[in-house]
């Protein structure tokens, strides 16, 4: 028996002398070349960083041209009124999980100039909580013959489930959608339903979104740039050069026929917006961006709300593109124009992605550089230069502001951008390689004011 443990407690240590040589080996030899590996990887780091910054440069150009040329050159879209008796029947949809800011959303819509025989408001209630659920119920038998609700029993789906589940209690021509937080003005529903009214053939007609609590603190100046960027800069492009717009999940009006033909909703769908929007570029169906008629809604004003929505909006963007990519630009009965839609959903995402890249070869060219002691003013001289460079986007922001008459938030963004925005690149990044690679993401519920103020 003593035999057998010996020889096992030798086997045991060859083994373990093996690989002790082997770690020694590594070892040694990682303190003769360390310096030498270091040196290549310094060198492809930095090539590869210059590289990057020359591309970066070319994009962010691109997107202060866009600005540029909207800053001069801003044709608005022309609305014509309508009679009533040419307004066809609409129903309102607003979808909910456990947020009373829908009741004070219904309440503006109560309140529309549109004839009140010709709408009604459905609140698509998922709510868990039961508390909110009685409210709600409160308020749709307060005003029973304009309001009802609907409930599925879960949140399965998330917000295209609902919709689609509304969908069935749904009459009329056009369907409007907001989000809880939206609170439309009361000549709104007639300006948004007009365009149908003149043009048979729209599918969609998109409204322009205003951020009501923009200036409350750096998060939200951040959250409220990213809807402004949208909503001043992209859509208005597409409206500049005749491509196809898109819509935004709120504030909206959607054709139900062309819906219900199309299959609805993509249940589950982070975005549902966007890839129903690329299923109607595909369809070669037509879609309104209306910029002369707004409607305010919140931006995210907690760092994990802000982080948690643009992961969302990210990852559902980027899934959507890759369900639908090859499907538009080799699609031989669409226009350019139209096919410009989709480049410019990946534009942003683009050089967000760059951004990080950029952060990242930045960091760890620094990292594997022969230690010296540090010439401040050569990396003061030399990243400010770099950041002048590639201040493209900056300056395109910097021009919505201006469009979107908030000239005087442009101090307050740059501090946004160099701080909160720094860290939501990287988790936007995250989303976007969660999408690429196929990663699980579930839908966030977002913090809203109005669900405490009734405002």
């Amino acid at each position: 028996m003593s035999a057998i443990i010996t020889q096992i407690t030798h086997l045991i240590m060859i083994i373990f002398n093996f690989y002790e040589n082997i770690g020694t080996f590594v070892y040694d030899f990682y303190i003769a070349n360390s310096r030498l590996i270091l040196d290549y990887m310094h060198v492809f780091f930095d090539s590869f960083f210059y590289v990057l910054l020359y591309i970066t440069i070319i994009f962010t150009f691109a997107y202060l041209m866009m600005g540029l040329i909207l800053l001069f050159k801003n044709k608005k879209t022309q609305e014509i009124p309508v009679k009533d008796s040419q307004l066809p029947k609409v129903t309102i949809q607003i979808p909910t999980y456990n947020e009373l800011a829908a009741l004070n959303c219904a309440e503006k819509c109560l309140k529309f100039d549109y004839p009140k025989n010709k709408y009604k408001i459905i609140i698509g209630d998922d709510s868990s909580d039961k508390l909110i659920s009685r409210k709600i119920d409160m308020f749709a038998k307060k005003h029973k013959d304009m309001v009802i609700v609907t409930r599925r029993g879960s949140n399965k789906g998330y917000k295209p489930g609902n919709l689609n589940h509304m969908l069935k209690y749904t009459k009329g021509e056009y369907i409007v959608i907001f989000d809880s937080d939206f609170l439309p003005e009361k000549d709104f529903l007639r300006r948004l339903i007009a365009p149908f009214v003149h043009n048979p053939n729209l599918s969609a007609v998109q409204a322009r979104w205003i951020t009501k609590n923009y200036s409350q603190n750096l998060v939200s100046i951040v959250g409220g740039t990213i809807p402004l960027l949208t909503h001043y800069l992209g859509l208005p492009f597409l409206n500049l050069v005749n491509g196809n717009s898109f819509i935004g999940g709120s504030a909206e009006a959607i054709k139900k026929s062309d819906l219900i033909r199309m299959g609805g909703w993509q249940s589950g769908s982070l975005t549902e917006d966007i890839e129903f929007s690329l299923r109607m570029t595909k369809a070669g169906k037509s879609i309104l961006y209306l910029d002369t008629l707004h409607c305010k809604c919140e931006a995210p004003f907690t760092l994990p709300d802000l982080g948690k929505q643009q992961m969302r909006w990210s990852y559902g963007v980027i899934t959507a593109i890759k369900e639908h990519f090859f499907g538009i630009v080799f699609n031989k009965k669409l226009s350019f124009n139209n096919k410009l839609n989709i480049f410019l959903l990946l534009y942003g995402y683009i050089i967000t992605f760059f951004f990080f890249l950029l952060g990242l070869t930045g960091a760890l060219s620094i990292i594997t550089h022969r230690p010296e002691i540090i010439n401040w003013g050569k990396l003061i001289s030399e990243t400010t230069l770099n950041i002048t460079l590639t201040s493209g986007f900056l300056m395109a922001t910097t021009i919505t502001l201006i469009l979107g008459k908030k000239a005087r938030e442009i101090p307050k963004m740059f501090i946004a951008s160099f701080t909160v925005g720094l860290i939501i690149i990287n988790i936007v990044t995250l989303g976007i390689f969660k999408a690429i690679f196929n990663r699980p993401m579930n839908w966030f519920m977002l913090t809203k004011q109005g669900n405490n103020l009734n405002v």
